[in-house]
């Protein structure tokens, strides 16, 4: 095993489709979940985010200094009043149905995103119209100035404002599509698709990247391998013997404690292709009982720490941070203000403050996915913690897509729906308090959970509007004080992923917050 460390960006020149099938290049890569829902915008699931980036484009994006450049677009001007954004769209655009793609795909695509996404509902809700005035435009045009345009159409991760046709856009936000049909640089084999088994894209002819060096999710996309296939192995042990043996390309996420096992192997790379890490969460529904009450809510958090979380399911400690910043660790607005109740378990505040709300013993329907090595010891962790802390639970397993599933119901917890459950996000997705979909707060309206807060919606419109970045930031700060005393949620510690790569024959693998397979290279079939 090499060193950990970040990989490098190598450039390369795009292939065609026709190539014979003996002659086919494929990269074979095992995910770390299966895919069971291809809608990107329907769901924040980073298996269907890593789907959408191979099949879709976006209009805007972002590069790994944070800079917001064009993608399908080819250029945008803002109106000397702040209100208009006019996006001109870049020649050779095409969906892999062969029709160009339009300015009115584009208006139907951010809206139907915009219902979706906790920064694209921030985004709307200053929006008075989005419009075509011809194939080749796109024009946004706001009721008051916004500064978060830019970087709201470049979100990087889950949602991403993936664009799509016109007419599939155009499926309710709450429902499914059921055509993956993008402009990305390769196409999504629906015929081939064998869920629990494999998932296979294929390179798209018709794709003309940008003339530039990829960095990030900007750039140019070149396909350098015929074929991207996800090989279903849900077995850690498993998938990293089919590494060893070059049965298998890429491994997405490597158990922690397999890592001894590729020590020695000298054609195997361990990679973070995430620097800024990931952090956990813990998430509650207000909709129901016993979490529709401020003071069980709260005590909920003072159960739980962050260690407890970090060593069961990571283990090693070079791979793991205790961090009290909501919006992640080394970030422009992490600070430990308000959460260092994150970090400790303070089993007498729980039990007392469930004695003030009157808490019955109603049981705790905790979620627990069981076959994502970086979740599965979640749940029961937490489980333990809070009936230390006073808590009834009933704990209730299953993988990770059910429990995608599950969580946008809002039926009562007897009826199929749900008091809580853990879950992961990448630093870019956690980074401010408008793109962070757990402090959204408008109810029915808001991320999985459905908190709703007046005081806190304002905050995060003051947040939005606000030009100045150290006032920025005390909103920032006040903000996490205020999501911590209501309860949206509780972040449990940072970790990091490490990646393995076969370096023998495969190169080019780029840094970013999602992986993504324009740009590599694989030496071989």
């Amino acid at each position: 095993m090499r060193p950990i460390a970040t990989p490098l960006v190598a450039g390369a020149l795009a292939l065609g489709l026709a190539a014979s099938a003996a002659a086919e290049t494929t990269l074979r890569v095992v995910m770390h979940s299966d895919l069971l829902i291809i809608d990107p915008i329907w769901t924040t699931a980073y298996i269907t985010r890593n789907h959408g980036y191979l099949v879709y484009d976006t209009l805007l994006a972002t590069d790994a200094e944070g800079n917001v450049r064009p993608q399908m677009a080819d250029g945008w001007t803002v109106s000397d009043d702040g209100l208009v954004y006019t996006f001109t769209l870049r020649d050779g655009l095409v969906f892999h149905d062969g029709e160009p793609v339009t300015g009115a795909d584009v208006a139907a695509s951010i809206e139907r995103w915009g219902r979706r996404d906790a920064m694209g509902q921030k985004l709307m809700s200053f929006v008075e119209e989005l419009r075509a005035p011809d194939d080749m435009t796109f024009e946004l045009v706001l009721r008051e100035p916004y500064g978060l345009v830019e970087l709201s159409l470049a979100k990087p991760s889950s949602n991403v404002p993936f664009i799509m046709p016109a007419r599939i856009a155009a499926t309710p936000a709450d429902q499914q599509i059921e055509e993956p049909i993008g402009s990305g640089p390769f196409v999504f084999d629906q015929a081939a698709w064998e869920p629990g088994n494999r998932v296979v894209y294929r390179r798209f002819e018709d794709y003309v990247p940008r003339d530039e060096p990829p960095s990030w999710a900007a750039g140019g996309k070149v396909a350098n391998v015929d074929v991207v296939e996800w090989v279903s192995m849900p077995d850690a042990q498993t998938a990293l013997n089919a590494l060893i043996t070059g049965e298998i390309d890429i491994v997405e996420q490597i158990a922690h404690d397999l890592l001894p096992l590729v020590e020695f192997e000298d054609d195997i790379d361990v990679i973070n292709i995430n620097p800024l890490g990931n952090q956990y969460m813990f998430r509650m529904n207000w909709l129901h009982a016993p979490f529709d009450d401020q003071l069980v809510r709260q005590a909920a958090i003072a159960a739980l720490n962050q260690r407890a979380f970090l060593e069961a399911v990571i283990g090693n400690p070079d791979f793991f941070l205790e961090c009290a910043a909501m919006f992640g660790c080394d970030t422009p607005f992490a600070t430990d203000v308000g959460a260092e109740i994150t970090l400790v378990s303070d089993f007498e505040r729980s039990r007392a403050l469930l004695a003030e709300a009157g808490y019955d013993g109603t049981p705790v329907v905790l979620m627990h996915s069981t076959d994502l090595q970086v979740l599965t010891n979640l749940a029961p962790v937490a489980a333990q913690l809070l009936r230390q802390g006073g808590f009834t639970v009933d704990m209730q397993s299953m993988d990770w897509q059910t429990l995608v599933s599950r969580r946008a119901r809002k039926d009562a917890p007897a009826e199929g729906g749900w008091n809580a459950f853990m879950t992961s996000w990448v630093a870019a997705d956690i980074m401010n308090p408008i793109a962070a979909a757990g402090f959204t707060a408008t109810g029915e309206n808001a991320w999985f959970g459905w908190p709703e807060d007046e005081e806190l919606e304002a905050m995060r419109n003051a947040f939005a509007t606000e030009t100045d970045f150290e006032r920025q930031r005390d909103i920032a700060f006040a903000i996490q004080e205020r999501a911590l005393e209501i309860g949206t949620h509780m972040h449990a510690g940072q970790y990091f992923v490490p990646m393995g790569i076969r370096a023998d024959r495969v190169s080019g693998v780029l840094e970013g917050p999602a992986p993504f397979f324009w740009n590599v290279t694989k030496s071989g079939g």
